[in-house]
């Protein structure tokens, strides 16, 4: 398989365990798990068990579940994995999101089961267009991806919310949207484009044609850039509680 006939910048060839992984969207993973450690780190006391349960639900309800829902409608990913598969990870993903968030809940503040529950609607909401796709839309990703986990990050840590989470989310609402919107043209031009044809002429007289590659590079070195711009910034953000 060619690059630039790859699902995604990250897709691997297809088949077998390959599929598993692609299905991750591992960079768009790490970066969203970012912002809820971000939304830990900015707490005035971070907990090492309660970064780690968090991470470890996210992880579940959006790299696996969010993915395997998303997966399931028109196969974007270009996926073997069977159909009874993806339905059984969602559903096993979400279940283990909504347990490790009620855990927390009893361990540490009955608070968090709002955010339990607001978690466990978004992920198939959004995914699978429920309510006419009323929550499928790009504010509802930067609000669902992006706010969210920095609030449901920073609650689990101090139990409250303060103008910094409330500040950071906004942060992360307005990066989740840029990523939507240069992703957008991505995943047009790699999986609903047949043939791009055109040529930019340059002021000097030089000609240049437009090919996928030229629609391409941009958006994908942008969102790659984004991508190690937030794990940076995450990074950093935990190491000041060391």
């Amino acid at each position: 398989m060619s690059a630039q006939s790859r699902p995604a910048f990250y897709a691997l060839d297809r088949g077998g365990w390959r599929d598993y992984v692609t299905l991750l969207h591992l960079p768009y993973t790490a970066w969203h798990l970012s912002y809820v450690a971000i939304g830990c780190a900015l707490a005035p006391e971070l907990h090492a068990d309660r970064l780690l349960a968090a991470l470890a639900a996210f992880f579940l309800a959006l790299g696996v579940a969010a993915h395997a829902l998303d997966e399931l409608r028109g196969r974007p990913l270009g996926t073997a994995i069977p159909r009874g598969v993806l339905i059984g990870l969602a559903a096993a993903s979400l279940v283990g999101a909504v347990v490790i968030g009620v855990a927390a809940a009893v361990a540490w503040t009955p608070w968090l089961l709002a955010f339990v529950a607001v978690g466990g609607f978004l992920v198939p909401a959004y995914n699978l267009e429920l309510l006419g796709g009323r929550f499928h839309s790009d504010l509802w990703f930067g609000i669902g991806w992006g706010a969210f986990p920095v609030l449901t990050g920073y609650f689990v840590t101090a139990e409250r919310l303060e103008p910094e989470a409330i500040l950071a989310a906004i942060a992360a609402l307005f990066l989740s949207l840029a990523q939507r919107h240069l992703s957008t043209q991505v995943r047009t031009v790699r999986r609903r484009v047949r043939t791009v044809e055109g040529t930019i002429v340059h002021d000097d007289g030089r000609e240049e044609s437009i090919t996928p590659a030229t629609l391409l590079r941009t958006p994908e070195l942008a969102l790659r850039a984004l991508t190690l711009a937030v794990i940076s910034l995450a990074a950093a953000l935990l190491l000041t509680h060391t």
